[in-house]
């Protein structure tokens, strides 16, 4: 989102006289979610707008210029999950094709990045991988987030990498996991078809706003803030996770499969 419809909150809560303490009172919602709307930080919900409306009086002019994702790019799109992220207290994610960003490794990441199509530059390279490293940093925080994170075992066994720097990547995955900083989970092969098949996902709750959603697949993203898609969205996940391998089962076959990796290279 960028800061223009902000700025333009802004404007009409300072034209009412109204302090974004003032402001939030009214719309029922909290100042830093204000402050964060008006600083272009955070997407608003269509809900969020129509309460703005009704307590500025603007009719249904925030409601319907809200900004519109159709046509972002999943980098667009990301740049608003990767603020989120760094807000939230507890994130889920489910991989499908590649380890979580911010669980990856710094030659793991490199080795996804390098596999993009159209290619980018080493130096466009070498400034993403920066930028994944930074959002791994806040796995440095020993209890914020919680993170959950659920593997489709296409993850473990697709290489993306030399085997050297595939086994350096699950053992990172474990030792995290080992010190209790998050949860992994496996989705074996056998479990069959389930309800997260499709694409990516991440979940993240907060404490200021309600929880949202971000799906990514062929190419597209997309940030799902309506209530009843990201509802949804939790209940697959929890289905999914349902199915899959126990913590103790999925560590063991992640030191197994790293352990293969180190032997084939």
């Amino acid at each position: 989102m960028g800061s223009i419809y902000g700025d333009w909150l802004k404007e009409q809560r300072e034209a009412e006289g109204l302090t974004q303490q003032q402001l939030a009172d009214r719309a029922v919602m909290t100042r830093s979610h204000i402050a964060h709307i008006e600083a272009g930080r955070r997407v608003p919900s269509k809900e969020d707008a129509r309460r703005l409306d009704k307590a500025l009086n603007t009719g249904n002019v925030l409601s319907s210029f809200l900004p519109q994702d159709d046509e972002d790019s999943i980098a667009e799109y990301f740049e608003k999950v990767r603020v989120l992220e760094q807000q939230a207290v507890v994130i889920r994610e489910f991989a499908l094709a590649y380890f979580p960003g911010i669980l990856q490794t710094k030659r793991y990441a490199r080795a996804v990045l390098e596999s993009v199509f159209p290619p980018v530059s080493e130096e466009e390279c070498d400034r993403r991988v920066v930028t994944r490293l930074e959002r791994a940093k806040i796995l440095e925080d020993p209890l914020t987030p919680v993170v959950w994170a659920l593997l489709d075992e296409t993850v473990l066994r697709r290489p993306v990498a030399t085997g050297d720097v595939m086994a350096e990547q699950i053992m990172h995955v474990v030792r995290l996991a080992e010190a209790g900083r998050i949860r992994v989970h496996v989705m074996p092969f056998d479990a069959g078809h389930h309800p997260l098949a499709h694409s990516m996902l991440t979940l993240m709750w907060f404490e200021d706003q309600p929880p949202l959603a971000y799906t990514e697949g062929g190419y597209m993203g997309r940030l799902h803030d309506s209530p009843s898609m990201v509802q949804r969205l939790q209940h697959r996940y929890a289905l999914a996770l349902s199915d899959a391998m126990p913590l103790k089962d999925s560590l063991a076959l992640l030191k197994a499969t790293a352990k293969e990796y180190e032997h084939h290279g």
